[in-house]
């Protein structure tokens, strides 16, 4: 039989074929592994398995009070429904109420005390969702009302934190602020951020025979959820088996928040033996879960006439909600980011983590390094209106840069600084910044009603967990004797493209194509203690424990074929689904079948821990980021004056991922959190009511961004030729949070068109998010200055 006839290549076409370059490895745009399903509506989240015979839908009964004590909780009414299975409370907990990721202050239901209104008090299980929630509706709850702490104000002159404030300080800021030319000082409100997930919190759970439990659960964080759960029960961690093949988003609000759901379920399906899953409908999520923290942050800042920066204090108040949660870290990152891409001089930067009676605030996109961020761009904002200069070269002279002014004021070296200065030429020739910049100064000039703003803002975002032990991560790799190859890792997939960009990276080791390589579900019996999939960590962590894998299978692979055939190990290399060995080529299966028929081990864990990387909490001094990514953004907006309203015209992106191992996912991580960026300073405001009420529950009352508020002309672009200095895989960049803050310019083009109103002679004073009122109500104060009135010290707030 001739090799056409029995479809075995011949030596010239496998030769032919190894020439050729892998097409799904790294640095190609392969499209993501669940794209198809997900289009087709094929796609498996958790409430689209398979129900249990028998199982339970829980409904959680929610405090109405922000701060009270319980003086009477009764379940027995719930059990005049049909259907209904159990009723628990605090009391029912088998194991440890406390619930808290990090520190305590989290239980799973209210134990004689509530601390914000929403705070789930009792869980009624029944055969479906709307008996159960008519059942925990019926539960009678009495409450002794106690004084809440609704406000950072408040809680800042009560010294109320859930954790004790921390300072990072370099040289001696008040000297500096007392011998400076010109001082500015001010404050600002910047608003939360609901996550908005399309996929709400979700945990489905079956008890198994050994007193554990298997968790199907929407959660970037797994092994936080298996503890948590076995804390609740009071069983070993090796009891219980979290599984999570994919969300329907996360940002953040799953890295904790999952707990609570997955936790509820698990203590009822073990006090009944029976399958059970909790589901948040979408307002019960809203007001259960956390929000990227507010802030009210206060600055004092002195610098020269050219508008460089001698002398800064600042004061970043986190809004945290009643419970610790993750607010420490979240805090702390606000601190290290409140420099952006910036030299403060002698500077001194307190963090305070306020405690009030609101639902406890979490990780969002960014991890608090937003919040900081976005005051330097305002404080260079207001350098420039009180100079009379551009903002962007006032910008360009604070950037951090030689001749000392490469430190940071916690003590880490910037060691390229250089890259962001040749990235804004790049984007300021690109964009034709100075050209646009003279044409929208003649159109406000000539236009009453509407005025344009443009605004170029840079990006320094640092990249590691701030605790450093999360800075680790392990992986598996199977190999079967057909060649396929079987791949898990401790990351989670919600939509950002973890699982192809790993696939990818194993793919390029083994000179294989993507299509052999199937990456299953994450599961803690597989790989045990993962760090949580956040801090834009996923890659390089994940990837590089699977990249170490794959290569401890691929040189035993070396050695046995190196053996077999009596050659050096440099005689064998990996090309394009095939193994050359010498002369000879074969395909990547037969290698893979001879190792096995020898004896060769096809299976391997990898590992990874993050180098060079610590901070010294005591002297407020360390390297917390092994590497910083950097982007930038370029956007034009026009408002109405008459209304407030406005519209993104513009927007010009040039962010930095090092090597890219997937420009579209990469491109389409940039242009996604930019949007959501912009809509966290512009339309997304939550308001709670003077009882701690949340309002904004729902798209009815929750503006997230939909497509016509994108810009009209959105150009994204990748640095080239620039690979991460660093030893990351592949000499790639994180890409899911720093391009969230290119947002950050739509903000201070807004606040740039608001002061055209006024010749450009101040700056307007405006709170985040700045939704239409809030740029009304700064455009009168900017008329009124015009006009020879004094501008207001704050800006009034709608009754």
């Amino acid at each position: 039989m001739s090799n056409a006839q029995n479809n075995t290549p011949s030596h010239a076409e496998m030769l032919e074929r190894v020439k050729q370059d892998l097409v799904t490895g790294v640095g190609r745009s392969v499209k993501h592994e669940s794209a198809a399903k997900q289009v087709c509506g094929e796609a498996v989240y958790i409430d689209d398995r398979t129900e249990f015979h028998n199982q339970l839908h829980v409904y959680a009964r929610l405090s109405e009070r922000a701060h009270a004590r319980l003086t009477k909780v009764d379940v027995s009414p719930c059990y005049a429904f049909p259907g209904v299975a159990i009723a628990i409370t605090a009391a029912d907990v088998p194991g440890d109420l406390d619930i808290g990721p990090v520190m305590p202050g989290d239980p799973m239901l209210a134990n004689g005390i509530v601390e914000f209104y929403g705070q789930p008090i009792v869980a009624v299980a029944a055969a479906d969702l709307e008996t159960a929630r008519k059942a925990a509706m019926a539960a009678v709850i009495e409450y002794e009302e106690l004084e809440p702490v609704l406000s950072v104000e408040q809680a800042l002159e009560q010294e109320h934190y859930v954790s004790a404030p921390h300072t990072q300080k370099r040289g001696d800021s008040a000297a500096a602020l007392a011998a400076a030319k010109n001082r500015i000082s001010d404050s600002v409100h910047i608003g939360g951020q609901e996550h908005f997930y399309l996929e709400t919190h979700i945990s489905s759970v079956m008890p198994t025979e050994d007193g554990g439990m298997i968790v199907y659960t929407s959660s970037q964080n797994p092994t936080g959820v298996q503890k948590v759960v076995a804390r609740v029960l009071g069983v070993p961690y090796n009891k219980i088996q979290v599984d999570m093949r994919r969300m329907g988003g996360g940002f953040g609000g799953k890295e904790t928040q999952a707990a609570g759901p997955a936790c509820i379920a698990a203590v009822i399906a073990h006090l009944t033996r029976r399958p059970t899953k909790m589901r948040l409908p979408r307002m019960e999520d809203m007001v259960m879960t956390g929000k990227r923290h507010p802030f009210f942050n206060q600055y004092d800042v002195g610098f020269d006439d050219e508008g460089r920066i001698t002398g800064c204090e600042m004061k970043l108040a986190g809004n945290c909600g009643y419970s610790p949660d993750l607010s420490n870290s979240i805090i702390d990152r606000a601190l290290f980011h409140s420099d952006n891409s910036y030299y403060l001089g002698d500077a001194t930067i307190t963090g305070y983590r306020c405690k009030t009676n609101l639902v406890s605030h979490t990780a969002y996109r960014g991890f608090g390094g937003p919040q900081g961020m976005l005051m330097p761009e305002i404080i260079m904002d207001e350098i420039a209106r009180r100079l009379g200069k551009d903002p962007l070269d006032v910008r360009k002279h604070n950037l951090y840069g030689p001749d000392g002014r490469d430190t940071t004021h916690y003590f880490q070296t910037i060691e390229d600084h250089q890259l962001l200065v040749e990235m804004i030429a790049d984007l300021e020739q690109s964009c034709d910044y100075q050209a646009r910049r003279e044409a929208i100064r003649d159109y406000n000039a000539n236009s009453p009603i509407l005025k344009k703003g443009l605004a170029l803002t840079p990006v320094k975002f640092g990249i590691s967990f701030t605790h450093t032990f999360l800075n680790q991560a392990g992986a598996l790799v199977h190999i079967y004797t057909d060649g396929s190859i079987h791949l898990n890792h401790g990351g989670t997939e919600m939509g950002q493209g973890l699982n192809t960009k790993v696939a990818q990276i194993v793919a390029q080791e083994f000179e294989v194509d993507i299509e052999h390589i199937h990456v299953t579900a994450t599961n803690t019996d597989k790989v045990p203690n993962s760090s949580p999939t956040a801090a834009s960590s996923g890659t390089d962590l994940n990837g590089k424990a699977a990249q170490n894998a794959a290569r401890t299978i691929k040189q035993r692979l070396i050695d046995f074929a190196a053996r077999h055939y009596n050659v050096s190990e440099e005689d064998v290399s990996f090309r394009n689904n095939h193994v050359i060995v010498r002369d000879q080529i074969m395909p990547f299966p037969e290698l893979i079948q001879q190792a096995y028929f020898n004896q060769v081990s096809l299976s391997s864990t990898g590992f990874y821990k993050t180098p060079k990387i610590y901070y010294d909490y005591e002297t407020a001094r360390g390297r917390p980021f092994y590497y910083f990514s950097y982007g930038l953004a370029c956007s034009e907006v026009v408002v109405d004056t008459l209304t407030g309203e406005y519209k993104i015209l513009r927007a010009d992106i040039l962010h930095d991922v090092g090597e890219s191992l997937n420009p579209a996912i990469d491109i389409g991580q940039i242009e996604g959190a930019f949007v959501q960026g912009a809509g966290w300073l512009t339309s997304e405001e939550l308001v709670w009511n003077e009882e701690g009420r949340l309002l904004t529950t729902g798209p009815a009352s929750y503006k997230v961004p939909a497509i016509t508020d994108t810009p009209i002309d959105f150009r994204v672009r990748l640095v080239e030729n620039r690979k991460n200095p660093e030893d990351t895989v592949y000499h790639s960049k994180a890409v899911g949070e720093p391009p969230f803050m290119l947002g950050i310019s739509v903000f201070c083009a807004i606040k740039d068109a608001i002061a055209s109103v006024a010749d450009y002679k101040a700056s307007p004073k405006l709170d985040a998010p700045a939704t239409p009122e809030r740029v009304l109500w700064a455009i009168r104060d900017m008329e009124q200055l015009k006009q020879g009135q004094p501008q207001p010290d704050a800006v009034a707030e709608p009754v």
